[in-house]
C-alpha cells in the first residue's frame, strides 16, 4: 500500500481532480449497480453513466448486438430512463456508493442539451459531464452533431452557458469524420475542459444464410480491441494539437499495456467499455497493471507519462 500512495496517481479535468485515471465507458455497465456487486465504486476515477436523454427512450428494436472479429456491434438506440427518473432514483444511489460521478447526456437538438444541463446543476457527486454528440441532429436532416463543428460547437456553448463554471465538460467525439482535430479544436474554444476520444465506429454485419443485416436497426457502433489503433491515432493527433486539453481515453482497452499505450499517446484517463462484458473487474484489472506499469518504467506519476511519445 505504500507503494500506491508513494506513486502520484492522480489525474484532472476542468477544476476537478480524480484519484485513478479508470473510468468506466459510458452505456457499457448502467450507472453501476451491475458493477457494485464485484467492486466498490470509488475505486474507480469515476463512473461514467449511460447517456442520459430528456425524455425516457426505449432503443431500438432487436437484435441489437453482434459478434465481430476482436469485437462487438451494438445498436442499443440510447435506452434509458429520462433525466427526472435518473435524477430521483440513480443519482442518490451512486451518491451512497461514494462514487464520482460523470454524467453522460445526450439529445436530438440544442435545447435538449441546453434543457439537460439545467437539471444537472448543484449535484454534489456530479465531478463533470460527458457530452455525447454522436447523436443524429433531427433539426438539420439527421446529421450527427460531432460530424459538423458548427453543430458541436452549439451544443458546447448551450451545456457551459447552462451548467455554469463548475463542473468540467468532455465533449465524447465520433470518429466517423475526415478531420477530428478541427471538430476537437471548436468544442474546446466553446467552452469544453476535455475530450473523450472516441466514440464507437459505424459498421455493419450481414447475416449471409439469413441474408439481410445481422443488426435490427442495420448498422451499429463497433467497439472492442479491433478499434483500438484507430483510437490511439485519434488521441495522438488530438494532443499533438491541443497539448494542455485532458484526454479521456477509450476503444478497446482491456489490458493496463493497453491503457499505457493510451497515456503515451496523450490520454490523461481511460475508459473501461466493452472489455467488463467478458470480465465485470476489467477496469479494476487494467487500474492495477497501469499503476504496476507506470511504477516498473520509473514514472513517479501519470502526468509525467501522459504524451511521453511525442517526444
Amino acid at each position: 500500500m505504500s507503494e500506491f500512495k508513494a506513486f502520484d496517481f492522480r489525474t484532472k479535468f476542468g477544476s476537478r481532480y480524480f484519484p485513478s485515471p479508470i473510468f468506466t465507458a459510458s452505456g457499457c455497465a448502467g450507472s453501476g449497480k451491475e458493477l457494485a456487486q464485484f467492486f466498490d465504486l470509488d475505486e474507480l476515477g469515476a463512473v461514467v453513466t449511460k447517456s442520459i436523454a430528456v425524455k425516457p427512450r426505449s432503443g431500438r428494436a432487436t437484435p441489437r448486438m453482434a459478434e465481430t472479429p476482436s469485437g462487438m456491434l451494438n445498436s442499443i438506440g440510447l435506452q434509458g430512463p429520462g433525466i427526472d427518473q435518473f435524477l430521483a432514483n440513480d443519482i442518490p444511489w451512486l451518491q451512497s456508493k461514494g462514487a464520482r460521478v460523470i454524467v453522460s447526456i445526450s439529445g436530438e437538438t440544442v435545447e435538449e442539451y441546453a434543457t439537460l444541463a439545467r437539471k444537472l446543476r448543484g449535484i454534489n457527486a456530479l465531478f463533470g459531464i460527458e457530452v455525447n454528440i454522436s447523436c443524429p441532429n433531427v433539426e438539420n436532416r439527421g446529421l450527427v452533431f460531432a460530424c459538423d463543428p458548427i453543430a458541436s460547437r452549439a451544443v458546447i456553448e448551450a451545456v457551459r452557458r447552462n451548467i455554469g463554471g463548475d463542473y468540467p465538460i468532455i465533449a465524447k467525439l465520433s470518429p466517423d469524420v475526415t478531420d477530428i482535430v478541427s471538430i476537437a479544436k471548436e468544442v474546446v474554444s466553446a467552452g469544453a475542459d476535455g475530450l473523450a476520444l472516441i466514440n464507437t465506429i459505424l459498421g455493419m454485419v450481414i447475416d449471409i444464410d439469413a441474408v439481410r443485416p445481422k443488426l435490427a436497426g442495420i448498422t451499429g457502433g463497433l467497439s472492442g480491441p479491433a478499434i483500438r489503433p484507430v483510437a490511439v491515432r485519434a488521441i495522438f493527433q488530438v494532443h499533438a494539437a491541443l497539448p494542455n486539453v485532458p484526454i479521456l481515453g477509450m476503444g478497446g482497452v482491456a489490458t493496463g499495456r493497453d491503457a499505457l499505450e493510451m497515456i503515451f499517446a496523450g490520454a490523461s484517463g481511460i475508459s473501461i467499455g466493452t472489455a467488463t462484458f467478458g470480465n465485470p473487474t476489467a477496469a479494476i484489472k487494467v487500474k492495477e497493471e497501469l499503476l504496476g506499469l507506470l511504477q516498473s518504467k520509473g514514472f513517479n506519476s501519470l502526468q509525467e507519462a501522459i504524451g511521453i511519445a511525442h517526444g
